[in-house]
C-alpha cells in the first residue's frame, strides 16, 4: 500500500521547530542559501546529487513554516513524462502523480524527523502542493515558493507557461540537470538553451552552476558521475577531430 494511502492525519502539524537545521557544506550550496536569503529567483542546474531539490525544498519549507515571510505556500511542478499528460496514465489522478510525488516523501522524511509522514501533514496543512505541467495552465500562483524540479525535460513552451504563472509575492526556482534531458527532439533542446538564455539576462534570477565537487550522495555517485563526463568529454573531442 502507498504512503498516501496508508497515512492517518494526525492533529499534530509541521511548525518551525518541526525542521531540522541544515547547513550547506559545499560552496554552490552556500551560494544558494545566500541568494535566496536574498529573495532571488534562481536558477540550479548541473550534475545529479548535488542537493539541488533538497536544497531548495528545505529552504522553502522553513521559510513558510516561520510565518515571516509573504510566501504561505510551496508548489512543487514538474513534468509527467514521457507521456507529459497525466490523462493517458492508468488510475485515479492521485494515483497517477504517486509515481512522481514518491521521492518528495523521502526529502520530507529526511528534514522532519521525529515526525510521522512530514509530506502528507504539510499536505494536509495546505502549505505543499504537487502540481504537474499539463494542470499549471491558466492558474496564478500568488503568495508561494515555486520549485520547478527536473526542468531539463521541460522545453521551451512549457517553461514559458510556467514562468508566467508566477503571481504576487511569489519566487521561482528552478532544478535540473541539462546533461540528462529527457527531451530527444533538437528544436526542444534548443528550446531549453533559450530558455536559460533569457534568464541569465534577468538581474532578479541567480544562476548557479553545480558541478562535481557539489556532489554529496555518495562516494560512488561522485566518482560514476566524474568518469561518465571523463568518458563523454573524451567522445566529443574525437568525434571533433574525424
Amino acid at each position: 500500500m502507498s504512503k498516501q494511502k496508508s497515512v492517518a492525519i494526525k492533529a499534530k502539524c509541521l511548525t518551525k521547530t518541526s525542521i531540522k537545521k541544515i547547513e550547506p557544506i559545499t560552496q554552490n550550496q552556500s551560494l544558494t542559501f545566500d541568494a535566496f536569503n536574498n529573495d532571488k529567483h534562481l536558477m540550479l542546474h548541473g550534475c545529479a546529487g548535488t542537493g539541488k531539490t533538497f536544497i531548495m525544498i528545505y529552504l522553502a519549507m522553513k521559510a513558510v513554516l516561520s510565518r515571516r515571510v509573504d510566501q504561505q505556500k510551496v508548489y512543487i511542478v514538474r513534468s509527467m513524462l514521457p507521456t507529459r499528460d497525466i490523462g493517458f496514465l492508468p488510475g485515479s489522478q492521485e494515483e497517477k502523480m504517486s509515481v512522481y510525488t514518491e521521492p518528495y516523501y523521502s526529502l520530507f522524511d529526511e528534514m522532519f524527523p521525529g515526525i510521522e509522514n512530514p509530506y502528507e501533514l504539510a499536505k494536509y496543512q495546505d502549505i505543499v502542493q504537487f502540481v504537474p505541467t499539463s494542470y499549471i495552465r491558466g492558474i496564478t500562483l500568488r503568495d508561494a515558493f515555486i520549485i520547478v524540479d527536473e526542468c531539463q525535460n521541460l522545453n521551451f513552451h512549457e517553461l514559458d507557461t510556467i514562468i508566467t504563472r508566477v503571481g504576487e509575492n511569489s519566487r521561482i526556482a528552478f532544478c535540473g540537470d541539462f546533461m540528462q534531458t529527457d527531451l530527444r527532439n533538437n528544436s526542444e533542446q534548443r528550446g531549453l538553451i533559450q530558455f536559460m538564455d533569457i534568464i541569465k539576462t534577468m538581474k532578479c534570477f541567480e544562476t548557479i552552476n553545480f558541478n562535481e565537487n557539489d556532489i554529496v550522495r555518495s562516494g560512488l555517485v561522485k566518482e560514476y558521475i566524474i568518469s561518465k563526463n571523463k568518458k563523454q568529454s573524451e567522445s566529443a573531442k574525437l568525434r571533433q577531430v574525424a
